[in-house]
């Protein structure tokens, strides 16, 4: 079996789907890609069992057959060569041999047939995004996805189709996110929540990508096509919280403030609270918001002032400052908009103007106040 690819093509093809390798696999055969040859075209796969990425690529080849390759030593050689052609040989006994201008490098493969085989997806059901709507819908939620090993549920990214939108919720059960694109419809309502690791890769995949996606999952799988690559997972089994629940929907008290510098504040006076709480107190009086933070046990202190514009009763109330710093972070607009009902009750974090057809709410958890 022999073929002729261009380095530098091979290497970017190899170097988007390689996201999927584990750096330890309890399967040896999954450290390797998987290469597949048919009708002039190299099929290219790796595997960690619970995601599966394909890319395709063009190669010059009058044969046909499959072989797992070293990922390592492979990506290794290829990032050394500048782009020109090179001839990969295979013999019966799996050795490789890699021909360019410079020498030959051997190395050894095994069988293609110990690969494990990609999910198909039965009876799938479709629905196309574009790429940059998928992008940001994940790069505004995954942040606060949960860690939990006991609640699997909340590792992954919850996807609900309806009629007349698509939402994209994640929660860790301290901050949730409710990311919502009113411009995305089926006709068909479901729901399913996609794992954190396929999700950080498609977000860094799609960041180059231009166009439509198609989108086709069941109960158990889901995959996401684009150019010539392509993104199969496992979904996670469960029933997703009633997030819906624990947004408050009386917020009587609506503060504006100027988002960077709320943000550079909260940074500046979080470095002298407790390290273990991160808390940091903000309290609102007419056109003042005052942020506090403290330390009792090294007798840290910091308090800063700045103007707002705010409707509503007095309220002091605490927040965790690494939740309100990732929030601010991931908010694009000059001002956010905190609405707020009580010292113990859920704070919500809105941008004061939403893009075309985005609709963002982030809330966060309350922290006690020590008083």
């Amino acid at each position: 079996m022999k073929f002729i690819v261009s380095s530098q093509a091979l290497f970017k093809q190899l170097q988007t789907i390689s996201g999927v390798l584990n750096s330890s696999n309890t399967l040896p055969i999954l450290d390797n890609f998987l290469f597949e040859i048919k009708d002039n075209n190299l099929k290219i796969s790796c595997s960690d069992l619970e995601s599966t990425m394909t890319s395709t690529i063009s190669v010059d080849s009058k044969n046909e057959g499959s072989i797992a390759i070293p990922a390592k030593i492979l990506l290794d050689i290829l990032k050394t060569f500048p782009d020109h052609p090179l001839t990969f040989s295979f013999d019966e006994k799996m050795g490789i041999e890699i021909s360019s201008d410079y020498g030959k490098y051997k190395l050894s493969g095994f069988s293609g047939d110990e690969f494990p085989k990609s999910p198909v997806i039965e009876a799938p059901t479709s629905i196309q995004f574009e790429a940059h709507t998928i992008q940001r819908a994940i790069e505004k939620s995954i942040f606060a996805t949960g860690n939990d090993d006991l609640r699997p549920v909340m590792s992954g990214i919850f996807v609900q189709l309806s009629e007349n939108d698509v939402t994209f919720v994640a929660t860790d059960a301290h901050k949730l996110v409710r990311y919502k694109r009113t411009d995305v419809k089926t006709s068909t309502p479901s729901s399913f929540i996609i794992p954190k690791k396929p999700m950080n890769l498609l977000k860094g995949i799609l960041q180059n990508v231009d166009g439509e996606i198609q989108v086709e999952f069941n109960e158990s799988n889901v995959s996401f096509s684009f150019e010539n690559s392509s993104l199969t997972c496992r979904l996670i089994d469960g029933k997703y919280p009633n997030y819906e629940a624990v947004i408050p929907d009386q917020n009587p008290n609506r503060l504006t403030i100027e988002r960077n510098s709320f943000l550079q504040s909260i940074k500046r006076v979080s470095i002298f609270a407790n390290k273990t709480t991160h808390q940091v107190r903000l309290k609102i009086n007419g056109s003042e918001l005052n942020i506090s933070a403290e330390d009792i046990d090294f007798s840290n202190e910091a308090n800063e002032r700045l103007t707002c514009s705010y409707e509503g009763e007095t309220i002091e109330i605490g927040f965790n400052s690494r939740f309100l710093i990732e929030m601010l972070n991931n908010i694009d607009t000059d001002n956010v908009v905190i609405e707020l009902s009580a010292p113990h009750r859920a704070g919500i974090i809105v941008p004061e103007n939403n893009e075309d057809g985005e609709d963002v709410l982030m809330l966060v958890m309350p922290v006690m106040l020590n008083n």
